[in-house]
């Protein structure tokens, strides 16, 4: 990461759909991005290796190597940049899979520019370095340490490899451990923007905390119907 706002950072965006790429292009230019587009996997993989970006955008469905594909690459050679996948597949299992693949958000097909932009700062705060208390060690709730500084997390002796808005959302909930926070809540720490009462995004991210997390233990992560989430160890 070389930038942390807007006006300076820059978004790579690789869509096979040549409207799309135009559009994004011109909607970010607008708020005050540097935008490179690419119409396939390959050409973002080639482009993030010759000169790095703040940045991506990645469709799922491209061809040759996909978003997904992408995304995997990249986590495999440690690249962190934080990557916003766009999909048209909106159940439940294909964002997942979007998550499995490294993505750190994802957002479905016909999107809301608003809303996309939005995801977009998110994404670049909480890339951004914040300065820590250097006293501050690892936090523990039960058998679950969360590491701050160094951003890890481990169940026990078991280290959790976590994306970074998983590691958001569980530091999040690690910090107020037995406070129920309302979804309202988590959406505006996490995400700066609520997306309303139909959004299935929070449910998605912690479902899928929970499975790295519970790995057959007993859980972690509670949910206070019609509420929202705590982080309150059981058994």
């Amino acid at each position: 990461m070389r930038a942390m706002d807007a006006t300076t950072a820059t978004v790579l965006v690789a869509d096979d759909d040549r409207a799309i790429r135009e559009s994004l292009e011109r909607a970010l230019q607008l708020e005050g991005y540097a935008v490179r587009t690419v119409a396939d996997g390959v050409q973002a993989l080639a482009a993030v290796h010759s000169d790095p970006v703040d940045l991506l955008v990645l469709d799922v469905m491209m061809p040759g190597v996909d978003g997904l594909g992408v995304a995997r690459v990249l986590r495999a050679e440690h690249d962190r940049t934080p990557i916003l996948m766009l999909t048209a597949r909106v159940e439940t299992p294909d964002r997942v899979a979007g998550l499995d693949a490294g993505a750190d958000d994802y957002l479905a097909k016909p999107f809301e520019l608003d809303e996309l932009l939005a995801r977009l700062r998110a994404l670049l705060r909480r890339a951004a370095p914040v300065p820590g208390d250097p006293e501050e060690g690892t936090l523990r709730v039960g058998e679950l340490g969360l590491d701050p500084r160094a951003r890890r997390v481990w169940r026990g002796d078991r280290e959790v490899e976590l994306s970074k808005t998983e590691f958001d959302l569980l530091e999040l909930l690690v910090r107020n451990a037995g406070i129920v926070l309302d979804h309202a809540t988590i959406y505006d720490r996490i995400w700066g923007y609520d997306f309303g009462p139909e959004s299935k995004n929070l449910a998605v991210y912690i479902s899928y905390l929970r499975r790295k997390l519970e790995d057959g233990g007993p859980p972690l992560i509670q949910t206070v119907r019609g509420v929202g989430y705590t982080l309150r160890p059981q058994g």
